[in-house]
């Protein structure tokens, strides 16, 4: 099977269980940024230099995958969604972003003001990252006031997430060595 299926050149898309809209669909723009984010997520990752903040990205990549199915269908296929065993986002997966902002507040970062990405190229991908986490949370938050409201843990869950992301960013500043005179 191809990949080239010539499907969307009409301008529609096919949304988990094949129901056809748009491509201009909110759900789509969504999906589609949420799927932008994970992408600027593994480009974050795969240029990490410390084990916590791989891992972590890694984690929260296969949250977004969860996210993104959610998002990806539409409210009356939800029910079928439920019953084929897809799991929703829930608020222990929010929780889990609340412990890691906690664990790095902890170490008593310092940062004033608004913050200039590009300090370290690290960082500089976790603030390209925010960005787009929260594009998506409006993207979903227009996907509500289009009338198809989502699981609102979505929501809460890209606030988090993108919060995360800026104070990951100063975490990953702090851990490098200072400028040699």
């Amino acid at each position: 099977m191809s990949i080239v299926t010539k499907t969307g050149d009409s301008g529609t898309t096919a949304l988990m269980y094949g129901r056809r809209v748009p491509k201009t669909h909110p759900r789509v723009e969504a999906c589609g940024t949420v799927d932008e984010l994970n992408a600027a997520l593994g480009l974050a990752r795969a240029g990490a230099g410390q084990d916590f903040v791989h891992d972590n990205l890694l984690a929260i990549q296969k949250d977004l995958i969860v996210l993104m199915g959610e998002v990806g269908v539409a409210p009356e296929d939800s029910p079928r969604y439920a019953r084929d065993g897809h799991p929703p986002v829930t608020p222990e997966m929010t929780a889990r972003l609340d412990t890691l902002v906690r664990k790095i507040e902890s170490q008593h970062i310092r940062f004033q003001g608004w913050a200039t990405p590009g300090a370290t190229p690290g960082a500089a991908a976790l603030d390209m990252a925010r960005t787009i986490c929260r594009r998506a949370e409006r993207r979903v938050c227009a996907l509500r006031d289009a009338g198809e409201p989502p699981n609102a843990e979505v929501i809460i869950y890209l606030n988090r997430l993108s919060d995360l992301l800026w104070l990951m960013a100063r975490w990953v500043e702090s851990q490098r060595e200072p400028a040699k005179a």
